[in-house]
């Protein structure tokens, strides 16, 4: 390995830490609250180090939210490939939760951290249609899908209200599951049942009666 690339890899690497020092104390302590020097002295780093990486707390967090959502987008990448649009709607559900679980800081910063600037200001994809990149727009297709088969109850036509009730949902769970640690009072069912279980609801509610799919959703778990 020659000098330069050697350069290179330890200028990622740098770069790297600061990411995640600031993602997890954006997470914890909230973006507006935490200034580059927090950031620096997490990682032991001086500020000027910081600065010769990002310009300010800004650029920091723009590179923060756009590769965040390519990871967010990338999670779903098996989801495509389910055939039945409920079923793919239900995936969807299961992929959304199980990435707050193995990601909880990046689901923080992503849909519980109050940011400084909305966040198609920050991410360049957000809002703008892209399915792979806007998770909304993700959402829209896979739930569009499923009103346009006309499997739907005949009372569900909004599709906005069908894709926020059904985020709504999902949200619910997520959060939940990656602050339950922190409220030990009581046992926690596992969260893939509680997962099951409210989509089985969701489900329920927005499949017609006698839907092929209700027979192999099944029981309530």
């Amino acid at each position: 390995m020659g000098s330069n690339e050697r350069r290179e890899r330890a200028k990622e690497e740098t770069r790297r830490r600061i990411l995640d020092a600031a993602r997890e104390l954006f997470a914890s302590e909230g973006a507006e609250a935490v200034t580059m020097r927090r950031i620096a002295e997490r990682i032991e780093y001086t500020p000027t180090a910081i600065y010769v990486h990002f310009k300010d707390k800004l650029a920091l967090l723009r590179e923060l939210m756009t590769s965040d959502l390519q990871v967010f987008a990338a999670h779903f990448a098996s989801v495509a490939a389910v055939e039945d649009p409920i079923e793919r709607m239900c995936a969807m559900g299961h992929a959304y939760v199980d990435f707050a679980l193995t990601h909880p800081n990046h689901y923080r910063l992503l849909f519980i951290t109050t940011l400084p600037i909305p966040k198609t200001e920050l991410a360049p994809a957000a809002g703008t249609g892209s399915p792979e990149e806007d998770a909304y727009t993700m959402l829209e297709l896979v739930v569009g899908a499923a009103l346009a088969s006309g499997r739907l109850r005949p009372e569900h036509t909004d599709l906005p209200l069908l894709c926020q009730t059904v985020w709504s949902c999902m949200h619910g769970v997520a959060s939940l599951a990656i602050s339950m640690r922190c409220h030990a009072e009581f046992e926690w069912r596992p969260v893939p049942d509680i997962t099951a279980a409210t989509l089985h609801c969701l489900v329920h509610g927005l499949v017609r009666d006698g839907d092929p799919f209700l027979s192999k959703l099944g029981a309530h778990p």
